[in-house]
Formats: structure tokens, sequence, C-alpha cells
């Protein structure tokens, strides 16, 4: 099987980071996976190691949320597959720096 060509839509200060503007596009091999999408946005952009997922545990941020298909994958297993449509390159795997407050 070959490699998903996977859409991320990354916040502005993560691209500032990773010096990047617009969608990043990551070839990501199957089975396309939370984990795996992170493991390769790590691995292409160095810089952004640690800074959505603790570098120790891999445990996501706490103000870091992922999106999907327009839902919130943020709690679901790293290892879940990610829906068809982000598999496809119809829709984009979203990582959003999440606001607090209220």
């Amino acid at each position: 099987m070959s490699d998903a060509v996977i859409r991320v839509v990354l916040p502005a200060h993560l691209k500032t980071l990773a010096k990047v503007t617009g969608e990043v596009r990551l070839s990501v091999p199957a089975p396309v996976t939370q984990r795996s999408v992170l493991d390769a946005i790590e691995e292409q952009f160095p810089a952004l190691l640690g800074t959505i997922r603790d570098r120790y545990s891999a445990k996501r941020r706490p103000h870091i949320r992922f999106y999907a298909c327009e839902e919130d994958l943020s709690n679901d297993p790293p290892d879940t597959v990610l829906p068809a449509k982000v598999l496809a390159g119809d829709e984009p795997y979203i990582v959003l720096g999440a606001m607090a407050g209220g």
C-alpha cells in the first residue's frame, strides 16, 4: 500500500516556527492515524517537536486540539485511523491552538 498524502492545517504560531505558509502536505504510511500524522509533522519540521505533543509522554499539549471532517478528535486514541475523507485528501487534518478563558 502506498503512502497517503495528508493535508494538515497548523495554527499561525506553529506555521511561524515551521517556517511554512498555508497548508502542509505530508506523505504518511498506512495506517494513517493521529500518531502517524504527528510523527510525520515532527519529522519534517523538527522545530515543532514538543510543541503539539509532550516530547516524552507523546500526550497532546493542553491547549492543542485536533479536528477532521468537523469532528473533534482531540480525545480519540492516538492510533485510531483518520476519516476516509482525510485519507483521500478531500479534507484536512486540523491542528488548532485552543483559546483559554471564558
